[in-house]
């Protein structure tokens, strides 16, 4: 039996983790999205998807259930993906004790940064069609996730950094496929 691993990809909004995320689920390599837990909550009490209805409910989820919220409610999800696969991806691991709760639980855990400075993703962020953020937006959404949300962490302690400074989204996939084959991960 195969050890199985856990890809965790974080950066700063706008750095490109949504790319490499359906990227990746293009390539057969399933995904946990914590991110979708938020748009859940969000749904369930009949709010407007907005950056400021997203950050009240991310926040009160983990002032509810602690810093690790997010990855303990992922958990029964990313065991049944690994009941048929060896790698699992998550987009949005944010906090240093989700991480250290992913690290405990599943032991093979790389953490992977990818980058963009702040001038590319807010630019990013502006154009986005779906949710776009002013430069003042964006820049609340920085300092919250790095204040309240304890962001800081996961990218420091990466295993792998990602430069997506380019907009050339094939230069991006290059730097991925390098990275699965380093890792020895094949297709799903």
């Amino acid at each position: 039996m195969s050890k199985k691993q856990i890809l965790a990809f974080v950066g700063m909004p706008g750095s490109g983790k949504s790319l490499v995320a359906s990227y990746l689920q293009k390539k057969g390599l399933p995904f946990v999205r914590f991110g979708d837990l938020t748009k859940q909550e969000i749904a369930r009490r009949k709010l407007t998807l907005s950056p400021e209805n997203e950050q009240v409910v991310r926040e009160s989820i983990r002032q509810e259930f602690g810093m690790a919220a997010f990855a303990t409610k992922a958990k029964p999800k990313i065991k049944e993906l690994f009941l048929s696969h060896d790698t699992v991806a998550i987009d949005g691991m944010y906090s240093w004790e989700e991480y250290l709760f992913l690290k405990e639980t599943f032991s093979y855990v790389f953490v992977i940064h990818i980058f963009a400075n702040r001038s590319i993703r807010y630019e990013r962020l502006a154009k986005r069609k779906a949710r776009p953020f002013t430069t003042k937006q964006a820049q609340k959404r920085d300092f919250a996730e790095i204040e309240k949300l304890n962001k800081g962490g996961p990218i420091a302690i990466a295993d792998y950094l990602i430069d997506n400074t380019s907009d050339n989204k094939e230069e991006l996939y290059k730097k991925i496929d390098k990275l699965l084959l380093v890792l020895g991960i094949k297709n799903g």
